[in-house]
C-alpha cells in the first residue's frame, strides 16, 4: 500500500498557547527585575509590534506607572509610527517621553557625508540604545528588550543597538508568535496588522529587505532550530534549496551577534566559559 506524501501543513508549526505564554512572560519579567532589586523598566517604543508587546508585558508585570516608553524619531521617521507609539502608550497606560535623534545623527554624518544607509541605520539604532541606557540610570530602571527570535537568528538587527537590553521577553518568540501574543495581550490591532519596518529610512520594510516573508521563514527556522531538521529533511518538506541555503547562511554568519565578546583564555577561570553564574549570583 502506497504511503501518501506529506504536505508542509503536516509538519510541526510554530504555534503557541498565547494565554499561557502571556502568564509565563509576565512572571519572567517580574522575577528577573526582582533578582536585581529593580522595579522599573525603560524601553524604546517605535509603533511596531515587537516594542508594543514588550511594553504591554512590562506594564502587566511591573505596573504601567513603572514603565517608561521613549519615542526616538529621526527626521525621516514616519508620522504613522509616532501615532502608533502614542496609541500603544495610551493602551498600556505607560509614561512616555520623546527624544528627537536628528541633531546628533546629522552632526555626526556631516563628517561622513558619503555614508550609506547601513551606516546611518546602525548609527541611529545605537544612538537610540545609548538614550535608553542613559534614561535607565536616571529612571532607576532596566532596559527591556524587544528583539524577536526570528530576527535574532537571522542577524537582522544592530549589535549594541536594538539587539541590546538587560531583559528580553521576546527573544524566544518567532515573529508570527509575536503577532499572536500581541493580539492576546491587547496591543492595538492596527499595530499588529501593519507591515513590519525598522523605519530607518523612507519606504523601508523588513520583509522587502529580507526578501521573504516572516511566515515563510518562521516555518523554516522552527524546523531547523527547534526541531533540528537537517538540510535534507528541510528539503523533503518542500522548502526550495536556495531558501534553505540562504537562511542557513544567515543564521551561521550572524552567530557573533548572539554571544558575548570572546575573551582570550589565560587563567583557570575565564569569565565567558569557566566562571558562569546567573545574574543573581551571591544574592
Amino acid at each position: 500500500m502506497a504511503i501518501a506524501a506529506k504536505s508542509r501543513a503536516d509538519y510541526p508549526r510554530p504555534e503557541i498557547n498565547a494565554p499561557l505564554i502571556h502568564k509565563l512572560l509576565v512572571a519572567f519579567i517580574r522575577n528577573e527585575f526582582h533578582k536585581v532589586g529593580v522595579k522599573r523598566a525603560v524601553l524604546g517604543i517605535s509603533g511596531g509590534v515587537d516594542s508594543s508587546l514588550s511594553a504591554m508585558l512590562g506594564a502587566h508585570a511591573l505596573g504601567p506607572e513603572n514603565v517608561l516608553g521613549i519615542m526616538m524619531p529621526y527626521k525621516t521617521s514616519s508620522k504613522e509610527s509616532l501615532e502608533d507609539a502614542r496609541l500603544l502608550a495610551d493602551r498600556a497606560g505607560i509614561k512616555t517621553i520623546s527624544v528627537d535623534i536628528s541633531p546628533q545623527i546629522d552632526a555626526y554624518f556631516e563628517r561622513f557625508p558619503d555614508a550609506g544607509r547601513l551606516r546611518r541605520g546602525n548609527k541611529m539604532a545605537r544612538e537610540r540604545m545609548t538614550i535608553l541606557y542613559d534614561h535607565s540610570a536616571h529612571f532607576g530602571a532596566l532596559v527591556l528588550g524587544t528583539s524577536n527570535k526570528t530576527e535574532l537568528l537571522l542577524g537582522y538587527g544592530t549589535l549594541y543597538g536594538d539587539m541590546a537590553s538587560a531583559v528580553n521577553p521576546n527573544g524566544d518568540l518567532y515573529k508570527t508568535q509575536i503577532w499572536a501574543l500581541a493580539a492576546e495581550v491587547g496591543v492595538p490591532e492596527p499595530i499588529v496588522s501593519k507591515q513590519p519596518s525598522p523605519d530607518l529610512w523612507v519606504g523601508q520594510t523588513s520583509e522587502g529587505e529580507l526578501g521573504f516573508s516572516y511566515r515563510q521563514v518562521d516555518e523554516l527556522l522552527f524546523l531547523m532550530v527547534d526541531r533540528r531538521y537537517s538540510d535534507e529533511e528541510l528539503l523533503e518538506t518542500g522548502f526550495p534549496e536556495h531558501f534553505v541555503r540562504r537562511v542557513s547562511e544567515m543564521v551561521r554568519n550572524s552567530q557573533f551577534k548572539r554571544r558575548m565578546p570572546v575573551i582570550a583564555k589565560l587563567s583557570e577561570r575565564t569569565i565567558d566559559r569557566d566562571f558562569r553564574y546567573a545574574r543573581d549570583w551571591g544574592r
